[in-house]
């Protein structure tokens, strides 16, 4: 057992559904999906996003991933997070249920929201994220330290195609598809509301566009293609036009390369 960074309260890593981790959307009574057909059925039939969030943040569904995930949480930390409990779970959207934006990532990092349990809180690519959302005025703080910092986003939603953290940054093929189920639902809850999706990096733009045809939106033919600042309009099965517009992701490699700078990616915001 290992103290919460901000509340001191000690926990198992991973960390136990519904022990009071802040903002742990599940309880032990949340239903667990172990196989594909598990996550397409429990994904179809939640009625909002609160209920979703817990779902996926249960899910054993990719046995790879679960050692991955929780051996980073037990044996594989990260030095300088030694003294803290892992999330080690999958990790859920972050924001507003009924958000007009959503912003799709890719997936959890190892000693980021996986240690955190909260999407790009605790990292490098976090903090360039969460400054920018600030300054858009989506975001009530400009860092992400841990859950239970009070840090909310209004009018906009992170989500990823990926929940668990993968060894090397590297879902399988399958994996992504188990996955997909997930993200699939999330967007069509979002569909009444929704006004943009943001796609960070080449693989999110894709994973949203093959979401969109699997939900039978409307993509344009050819296939749009990706760039910073790309932008598209999709129409929902009920014909409500949806803009996607297309970031270079928030990595690291791309933020202290200067390829992504604030400026540039300020200009997308302000577009949302």
């Amino acid at each position: 057992m290992d103290p919460h960074p901000l509340t001191g309260q000690l926990f198992a890593s991973p960390v136990p559904p519904g022990s009071g981790w802040p903002g742990d959307p599940a309880t032990p009574d949340t239903p667990v999906a172990h196989t594909e057909q598990e996550v397409s059925a429990l994904a179809e039939e939640v009625s909002g996003i609160p209920e979703l969030d817990a779902r996926i943040s249960v899910c054993r569904a990719c046995p790879r991933l679960v050692r991955w995930r929780e051996s980073v949480a037990t044996t594989g930390r990260r030095a300088s997070f030694a003294d803290q409990p892992y999330w080690g779970r999958p990790v859920p959207s972050f924001g507003d249920p009924e958000a007009s934006v959503i912003v799709v990532g890719l997936a959890p990092a190892a000693n980021g929201a996986n240690r955190t349990g909260r999407m790009f809180t605790g990292d490098r690519s976090g903090d360039w994220l969460f400054a920018a959302l600030h300054r858009a005025g989506y975001a009530s703080l400009p860092t992400a330290v841990a859950s239970g910092d009070g840090l909310v986003l209004r009018g906009l939603r992170i989500t990823a195609p990926v929940r668990c953290a993968p060894p090397g940054n590297k879902p399988t093929t399958e994996e992504k598809q188990v996955c997909s189920h997930w993200l699939d639902r999330d967007l069509e809850l979002a569909e009444p509301h929704l006004r943009t999706l943001l796609a960070l990096g080449l693989i999110g733009w894709d994973a949203t566009i093959r979401a969109a045809r699997r939900l039978g939106w409307q993509v344009p033919k050819p296939k749009p293609k990706f760039g910073h600042g790309a932008e598209a309009t999709l129409l929902t099965s009920a014909g409500r036009p949806v803009r996607l517009l297309g970031s270079y992701h928030v990595s690291q490699q791309n933020t202290f390369t200067g390829k992504l700078t604030e400026a540039m990616f300020d200009e997308v915001l302000a577009r949302l």
